[in-house]
Parts: C-alpha cells; structure tokens; sequence
C-alpha cells in the first residue's frame, strides 16, 4: 500500500486532464451515435427559427460542451435550453488552435472553480477580451493531500466523490461559493463559461443547478452529466495507464473511480438537498440565499 500514497495529489487534481500539453493527448474522437443521439432529442421550441451551432469538440480541451447539449439544446416544458450562453469545461488550457475556436464564441467571462494548488499546477488561457474570475467552491481552498491519503480502496475513492457532492449541499463556504456564481452569472452578459479541474464534480454540480432551473427532466440531467466518461474517455484511459505504469495496478484500480463519474456521486449531492431543502428551489433561495429575481434571470438566460 505504500507505493499508493506517493501518487502526486496534482496527478489526482487534474485527473483525465493530466496528459493534456505533454505530447501524449490526442485530438477528442467524434461521439458515437447513441451518445449524440442522446443529446439531439430535445424538440425545437415554438417559434423558433435558429439554433446556435453546437459547441466546438477541443482536441486539448476534450470536456469543454454546451449546459444546453448540442442540437435543439435540451427540452424543458416551456421550450429548449438556449445554445451559446453558458460552457461548462474542465481545465481551460487551449492550443493555440484551439484557443483562437474559444475566440469565436463571445465568450465574456471565464470562472474558474479551483484551488490555488490547481491553478498554480495549470493556469488558464484566456480568449481575448474574456474576463478571468476566480470563485474557488471547495472549502477552505486547501491543499487535497490529506484526503488522498484516506483512500485505500476503489470504494474509498467512490464515497470521496459522494461525499463532495453532499458538501455542496452541507457545506457553508459551498454553498457562498455556488450562491456567488450564479448571482454572476445572472449579472453578467455574454457567454460565460465555468470549469473545474476535470470539469466533473464541482462544475458537473453546477451544471444541474442550471439544468434544473431551466426545467430539464433529472435523467437528462444525470445523462448529460454522464457524459464526461465519453468526452474524457481517452485522457481518463491514460491517465489510468500511467498510474497503473508507474505505481502499479493496485494504485490504478484504487484511483481510477476519481478519474471519471459515476451516477452515484451526482445522485449523493441530490439526495442531500432533498433531505435538507425538499426541492432545489428552496435550496436556491433558503441554502443558497439567492432571491427570486436572481433565479428568474438566470432563467431567462437558460430559456427565453
């Protein structure tokens, strides 16, 4: 068990995302049919005569994706989720190619979610005119070592992931944190992308706080939060890889539920807001202290 606790907590940080600028990532694969079928379901609303186009696959940034998915953008009950307004990503460390696409969105303002450890091991690469916010979610802003060194088992790992979804919920620095960003994101115009490291858990969290107020049903909720295992596939297998090449396959199957998501995680941080709040409108407006007006503008970015 020893060679598993001399895994760097930065290789565990940025997870699918660590390979990304070493010469070993590859350009993201095009998704297989069920899995884009899964995200052109969505009906077109009525009236509607435009669609934004979907968001750009980055080969160096391969979870960077649209809240609202691709097509029609996800149906909700009084029409479909607008395309072009919010991006979710992890890291945001483009090419040069890939920067100059990020460059044509109108992209206004960038969240970054992290740790100063995370930021100082990759910084972000802004388009140009693009404003950086720093709004750190997990509490304290510490260093991760010391929780790594509590996994010990594949299942240690899983309940770690659990458990930082419910912090979202239970935690008080969560929840200022997450009550921050959405009032900037009510606030702000232009496109606004948020991202994490891996752009799973902390900015998967927010990504259903943004589906579930435009009104998106919670399975397409949960598949499109699944989705990261797709996108991420290939930085996840060789981050797995490495792991496993250089501390072994004890460490590899120990770490590898960190890398991508499981329904499970997700579901944890939901289960904890309907213990604690009922419905994720009190825990916007009681948890979070948001008032309605903030919501309703943050919904009308999401569906107009």
């Amino acid at each position: 068990m020893s060679r598993v606790h001399r895994i760097p907590a930065a290789l565990l940080l940025t997870g699918a995302t660590l390979l990304a600028g070493s010469g070993l990532a590859t350009a993201a694969p095009a998704l297989p049919p069920a899995v884009a079928s899964l995200l052109d379901t969505a009906s077109s609303a009525a009236g509607s005569t435009t669609v934004a186009p979907d968001a750009p696959r980055l080969a160096s940034v391969d979870n960077f994706r649209d809240v609202a998915g691709t097509g029609t953008g996800y149906a909700t009950p009084t029409g479909n989720v607008n395309k072009g307004v919010f991006f979710r990503s992890n890291a945001l460390s483009p090419s040069d190619a890939d920067l100059a696409t990020l460059g044509n969105l109108g992209i206004s303002t960038v969240y970054d979610l992290r740790s100063d450890e995370e930021i100082a091991a990759k910084a972000d690469r802004l388009p140009e005119g693009a404003t950086w916010v720093h709004m750190p979610i997990m509490s304290g802003n510490t260093s991760t070592g010391s929780v790594m060194d509590s996994i010990h088992t594949p299942d240690d790992a899983r309940e770690m992931l659990r458990q930082a979804n419910r912090s979202f919920v239970t935690g008080d620095f969560e929840r200022g944190s997450f009550a921050r960003l959405l009032t900037s994101f009510a606030e702000t115009e232009g496109a606004q992308v948020f991202h994490c490291t891996a752009g799973k858990d902390r900015t998967g969290w927010t990504s259903y706080l943004l589906l579930s107020i435009a009104g998106v049903d919670q399975q397409t909720i949960m598949d499109d939060y699944l989705l990261t295992n797709e996108y991420s596939k290939d930085s996840i297998a060789k981050t797995v890889a490495y792991i496993q090449g250089t501390q072994g396959e004890a460490a590899a199957a120990i770490y590898a539920p960190l890398m991508g998501v499981e329904a499970s995680y997700l579901q944890a941080g939901i289960d904890q807001l309907t213990a604690d709040y009922g419905t994720v409108g009190n825990y916007l407006t009681t948890g979070l202290g948001l008032s309605a007006a903030t919501v309703a503008a943050v919904k009308a970015k999401l569906v107009s």
